[in-house]
């Protein structure tokens, strides 16, 4: 089951690259999640497509190993151990991440999850999710959009990684469910202040070759009483039209696209790129 899903490599030739004035050494992107999964590839992008990037994770292995891979191919990328429950570790972060430039790109990326009903659902798990999950995004977006009005030309823009789980409430997942349709409302409270300059969008995807989907296959066979193969082929990707996961670097590149000079339009929208999963039947 394990290698059904196993993370993928990411490879320089699977990397969006994106032709925009911006994506320049002088301009930084943060992103939040680094050491792992969606989080990793999008910040490996960022440094691909020229952009100074800062890694933010609270596991400093894993996110000074993203770095090293960002290095290898070429990007510049440093890394800043970060807890997203703690405000004045993200005031810190924003402040070193300024001495490196321009803030012009923030992607909230870093998440967790929990299977369990609401009546049985732990109140402290609950609490962290809302706080690294929706709180964090809010709080670092209130940080780095005084940086955005100081560019030269008042730009930036907010990333938000939601979930088809934005748009539809699967089983047992009440606290992932609410943080997801939470960065929906982020993003467009965002838009409706920014005046066109200060854009910012989600992004919602389907089942991810990533630690965070392998995790939770145990817990599900566990809720529904289904084994982990069904879980993986009905639950997962049962009501998907493409029946293969969603590799994360795919998702990076739409974190790329959406900075880009390429989604002007792009503002308080979500991608959804999630198979058909969502608005089929």
């Amino acid at each position: 089951m394990a290698a059904y899903i196993k993370e993928p490599e990411i490879r320089q030739d699977d990397i969006l690259t994106v032709a925009d004035g911006d994506f320049n050494i002088h301009n930084v992107c943060i992103v939040t999640g680094a050491g792992s999964g969606i989080g990793r590839a999008t910040a490996i992008a960022a440094s691909v497509n020229n952009l100074m990037t800062v890694g933010l994770d609270v596991d400093a292995a894993a996110g000074k190993k993203t770095q090293a891979l960002a290095r290898k191919l070429g990007g510049q990328m440093i890394f800043i151990k970060t807890d997203l429950t703690k405000d004045s570790e993200m005031d810190y972060a924003v402040l070193e991440a300024a001495k490196l430039g321009s803030i012009r790109y923030l992607a909230n990326i870093a998440g967790l999850q929990h299977i369990d009903s609401i009546e049985n659902f732990p109140m402290a798990k609950y609490d962290q999710m809302m706080r690294i999950m929706l709180r964090a995004p809010f709080y670092l977006s209130k940080l780095v959009i005084p940086h955005f009005k100081k560019n030269d030309d008042g730009n930036g823009v907010i990333g938000n990684m939601s979930s088809v789980h934005g748009h539809m409430c699967t089983l047992n997942k009440p606290a992932y469910n609410i943080t997801k349709f939470g960065l929906r409302g982020l993003s467009q409270s965002i838009a409706a202040q920014g005046e066109g300059r200060i854009r910012a969008f989600t992004i919602s995807t389907g089942f991810v070759k990533t630690a965070l989907a392998l995790n939770q296959i145990q817990a599900q066979s566990e809720q529904r009483h289904i084994t982990p193969e069904e879980v993986v082929r009905d639950v997962m990707m049962g009501r998907s039209r493409i029946k293969e996961m969603m590799s994360p670097v795919e998702v990076a590149n739409l974190f790329i696209l959406g900075f880009s000079r390429f989604a002007t339009y792009l503002n308080g929208g979500d991608l959804l790129f999630d198979g058909g999963m969502v608005l089929t039947y």
